[in-house]
């Protein structure tokens, strides 16, 4: 085969593992969550398809970025210039930008070694066969228990990498088994927060999360571009993606939107186990929250995009549960209150070395 025919082979090998990793997966979502949209909003027109799909290969390079636009544009009811896809985002900005300091992240022991903030929630570590605490000391096996329960009836454990309400798990001084932690693996004990009344109106179970996405700018500067709170539903023990309530925030004023949506993207203005509704609530200690996290994204430039889940007790302490640099998507915010990055020049990203 000659050097030329490889290296086409290659190319096209290439794009179709990029597809196949990066795209097919977003391009099923996007198509799912655009028909229940149309199912209420009814179906988009051709003219804005068009416009999206134009705007996709313009812009971005390929059609199949137009999905996400068509799911944009038929929650906002119109086109919008400078929307980011959410699959461009995942397969070109978070590689470009994050690289492999996206990953640090997703290893939630390494939180007060980075970080360095008492707002995290965090009591142990169970890394590579060992227990510590928050100041990296050694914990014996044998005095693990009396270290989480002594000040809390209740712990969650995080296991790294836990993704969409999956891989955490709730223990009681009974229910807690060293050897069930060596089998789940590495991950992070945390207290379990007491939520702040307001959260509690709507789903006392499950802790709401504010997800805050900063951006850290070309100018080192921290900006916040995107707000939602995620709120569980029924008798969940905690947040989970497939049963989520989410209701966009006003990211300057910390109101809710008077419209929230179902994991299913459909609209409601209450929530759908406490009947409470979104109009007129504020999230308590917003200003504390959105100063906590872009003082912290100051502390971690190399991870440009972070989502932060935060939240606020009862005594209106804010409460940092994790931080994504990889896996924080952008899709939500774009959809409800965007665009959200247009003049960030993202859209050039595709085009740099590397690609």
């Amino acid at each position: 085969m000659s050097l030329s025919l490889k290296s086409s082979v290659k190319a096209v090998l290439r794009s179709w593992t990029n597809y196949a990793y990066n795209h097919s997966a977003d391009v099923r979502d996007a198509t799912r969550i655009l028909k229940s949209v149309e199912g209420y909003r009814g179906k988009m027109g051709s003219r804005e398809k068009k416009l999206c799909d134009d705007y996709a290969v313009e812009v971005f390079g390929h059609k199949h970025f137009a999905h996400w636009l068509y799911v944009y544009t038929a929650v906002s009811g119109k086109f919008k210039e400078g929307w980011v896809p959410e699959n461009y985002y995942g397969s070109v900005v978070v590689p470009k930008l994050q690289g492999r300091y996206g990953r640090v992240s997703e290893s939630r022991g390494l939180n007060a070694v980075m970080l360095q903030s008492d707002a995290f929630p965090d009591v142990l570590a169970y890394v590579n066969g060992i227990f510590f605490d928050t100041a990296y000391r050694f914990v014996s096996p044998d005095s693990v228990r009396e270290q989480l329960f002594k000040e809390h009836e209740r712990v969650v454990f995080k296991l790294d990498s836990s993704l969409q309400g999956k891989g955490i798990y709730f223990f009681t001084r009974e229910s807690f088994s060293i050897e069930q932690i060596k089998r789940l693996g590495n991950g992070l004990f945390q207290r379990v927060i007491q939520p702040h009344r307001l959260f509690a109106e709507f789903a006392n179970h499950a802790v709401a999360t504010v997800r805050i996405f900063t951006v850290y700018e070309d100018n080192g500067e921290v900006a916040v571009r995107g707000c939602n709170l995620r709120l569980g539903s029924g008798d969940e023990t905690h947040v989970l993606s497939r049963t989520q309530i989410r209701v966009p925030i006003h990211i300057e004023s910390g109101a809710f939107h008077d419209v929230g949506y179902t994991a299913e993207w459909r609209e409601t203005r209450i929530h759908p186990t406490s009947h409470v509704a979104f109009a007129g609530k504020v999230i308590p200690a917003f200003k504390a929250c959105v100063d906590t996290v872009t003082e912290l994204h100051k502390k971690t430039p190399y991870t440009r995009c972070i989502g932060w889940d935060v939240t606020v007790d009862r005594e209106e302490t804010v409460q940092l549960m994790e931080w994504n640099a990889w896996s924080a998507g952008i899709g939500f915010h774009e959809a409800t209150q965007g665009p959200c990055f247009a003049d960030l020049g993202w859209e050039r990203l595709r085009n740099e070395r590397g690609s």
